[in-house]
């Protein structure tokens, strides 16, 4: 039975991962290890379950139905493991979770720190990144995202909300003298690509008709630092978080274009995978943000 276990839970790390070499890493186990699992469990159900070729993996219907029923016994496995240690001790284990840079020095890591005293025997992974690509396959636990995202299988939950603002540099103004929120169409945006439309905005104005911007991205970036850079270095429009550019708003590095105008809040958004069950750790921790997160 035990053989069982470990060829399924193989199985699954490596359509959960994409490759053999990430599963093998994750399980902590030898890429050529990790192939033999997932053979010797063909072999035995005498049936392929992976598609193999130069590009990756792919599965076969067989493997699809196979995951598919496995994954969800894994998950109930996993939580049931949980619930017994969390039901007699306090509360345990490892969580893994991820931010993006910016917002996790600024407010996150100070809230785990103070999570950590009412915890402390919680073991918490902090990883500093802006995609959701890796939530799986690096079996992370939650991870939190700002703004309207792309679409996604995950759920999610909504934290709070932060004002954004429109900047650009002096010096960059001095070559492109804007008159009109209109003339926002025609000049270079510097674009978050972790965004659904990042150059498309609708300016509200207390008596004013919105107008609807669809800017044309010249410079992308996924991450707001480095737009907030591109930005000083005069190379075109951005939408940033207020808390971010509020410094260089008070210096003159950067201004505030059009501020009769507002700009929509943003969602700040927690997201974890779509198993059946969350977890109690998790439950906890997203409770504890959502009571002490203020922006």
């Amino acid at each position: 039975m035990q053989n069982h276990l470990n060829r399924i839970q193989t199985f699954l790390s490596v359509v959960d991962c994409g490759s053999f070499t990430r599963a093998a890493e994750s399980l902590f186990i030898s890429k050529a290890m990790a192939s033999i699992h997932v053979k010797s469990l063909e072999e035995e159900l005498d049936v392929p379950l992976l598609l193999r070729n130069t590009r990756g993996i792919a599965l076969t219907e067989a493997g699809k139905n196979f995951y598919n029923d496995f994954k969800e016994i894994f998950n109930n496995i996993q939580n049931a493991f949980d619930n017994v240690a969390e039901r007699h001790h306090s509360l345990a284990g490892a969580l893994r979770i991820t931010a993006t840079p910016e917002f996790g020095e600024k407010f996150l890591l100070p809230l785990i720190g103070e999570f950590c005293k009412i915890y402390p025997q919680l073991e918490i992974s902090y990883f500093a990144g802006s995609s959701l690509n890796d939530l799986i396959a690096e079996r992370l636990d939650l991870a939190i995202r700002l703004g309207t995202l792309r679409d996604s299988t995950l759920k999610s939950r909504r934290l709070t909300s932060y004002a954004i603002q429109l900047v650009a540099s002096p010096g960059w103004l001095e070559q492109h003298q804007l008159k009109e929120p209109s003339e926002l169409n025609n000049v270079d945006w510097i674009a978050n690509n972790n965004l659904q439309a990042p150059t498309q905005w609708d300016l509200g104005h207390p008596t004013l008709p919105t107008i609807s911007i669809r800017g044309k991205a010249r410079y992308t970036s996924n991450s707001s630092e480095a737009i907030r850079s591109m930005a000083l270095s005069k190379l075109g429009v951005a939408v940033l978080p207020e808390w971010m550019v509020r410094d260089d708003l008070m210096r003159g590095d950067l201004v505030q274009l059009f501020p009769n105008y507002q700009l929509p809040e943003q969602a700040v958004t927690i997201i974890f995978p779509n198993n059946a069950r969350m977890q109690r750790k998790s439950r906890i921790f997203i409770d504890y943000l959502l009571e002490n997160l203020r922006i």
